[in-house]
């Protein structure tokens, strides 16, 4: 029997969100943490706000190495230095595992470090922010999609998909979760970038008609490349993704600024984490999102001018802001 139910990779806003449902719910749960996270989870546990208001104790393990064994790994880190995070937990003995984390890059190195069968595909349409107190803000709950990699049903999704859902994390399994995947990357790409570059909240660049516009072309390039790789698109990703790239610009903007509106009126404090990270200091999710989608559309000899240039930029804007003064 392993040591852990869950073994969360990760204390910050999503993982603490999904930590402390599952604890909450009874499950064994242990929160893989170092330095002022780990000491602030010792002495306080999680604590939410905002859509849900409480606070549990919870395991912390410093050194993910002494991690001996889990049923579930769900790695919940920033994407720099995935690798070498995973690296540490070679010697534990795992079930499954699965990453919100963002971009497509995530199931390959946790597939190169565990093995594709102990792999699950997922992603979060699932908000929050870590506050200087230590609490999180939790701001959006609408899906957690788990699915098999090769796709098709799944026992092991569907059972784990209903743990989250009866925790009070909304969760669902897909048959189709790279579709899915993708079409989340397609919009977080231009949701990062304009975040960003216009270091507004969410509701602001997507009711705004001018940044919309440029948030619709970076989908719509994205959706080149999805296209090229032989990924379908769908409308159920966090943006409608397959809306906004079949349609017309001018239907694109219309869609994207009514989302806009929405978040204005239902979650007007909803901060993409890039831009939380770039008020913090932290490093940008960029190489491994970015970065990685301009590689991929090079190797396929594509075109996509307006990908190019925010990665770029947005590459810039990390290194500068962290750059000695």
């Amino acid at each position: 029997m392993a040591e852990f139910e869950f073994a969360i990779l990760g204390a910050g806003a999503i993982g603490s969100i999904l930590g402390a449902h599952l604890a909450r719910a009874g499950h064994a749960v242990v929160m893989l943490a170092r330095g002022a996270r780990a000491d602030h989870l010792e002495r306080h546990g999680l604590t939410l706000a905002g859509l849900a208001d409480f606070t549990v104790p919870v395991r912390t393990l410093r050194d993910p190495a002494a991690l001996r064994s889990a049923a579930t790994l769900i790695v919940a880190i920033k994407t720099p230095g995935t690798a070498a995070a995973l690296a540490t937990l070679r010697q534990a003995q795992l079930d499954l595992s699965f990453s919100i984390q963002n971009g497509p890059l995530k199931n390959e190195l946790l597939a190169a470090a565990f093995g594709r069968e102990r792999v699950l595909g997922a992603l979060a349409d699932t908000s929050g922010e870590l506050l200087p107190d230590g609490s999180v803000l939790f701001t959006r709950n609408v899906n957690v999609y788990l699915g098999e990699l090769g796709g098709g049903d799944s026992p092991r999704a569907q059972r784990l998909a209903q743990l989250l859902e009866s925790s009070g994390v909304r969760a669902g399994a897909t048959a189709q979760i790279e579709t899915l995947e993708w079409s989340k990357f397609c919009a977080w790409v231009g949701l990062m970038a304009l975040a960003v570059a216009t270091r507004a909240p969410t509701w602001k660049y997507l009711a705004d008609e001018g940044a919309a516009l440029l948030l619709a072309r970076l989908v719509r390039e994205m959706g080149i490349l999805a296209r090229a790789l032989g990924i379908a698109l769908a409308d159920r990703a966090v943006l409608p993704t397959a809306s906004i790239c079949a349609g017309s610009e001018h239907e694109a903007v219309r869609i994207i600024t009514a989302i806009g509106a929405d978040y204005r009126l239902n979650a007007p404090t909803h901060r993409m984490s890039a831009l939380q990270d770039l008020e913090a200091g932290r490093p940008l999710e960029v190489n491994e999102t970015l970065g990685y989608a301009c590689e991929r559309a090079r190797a396929l000899g594509l075109q996509l001018p307006l990908l190019e240039c925010f990665g770029g930029l947005i590459a810039a804007i990390d290194r500068l802001q962290r750059a000695p003064a």
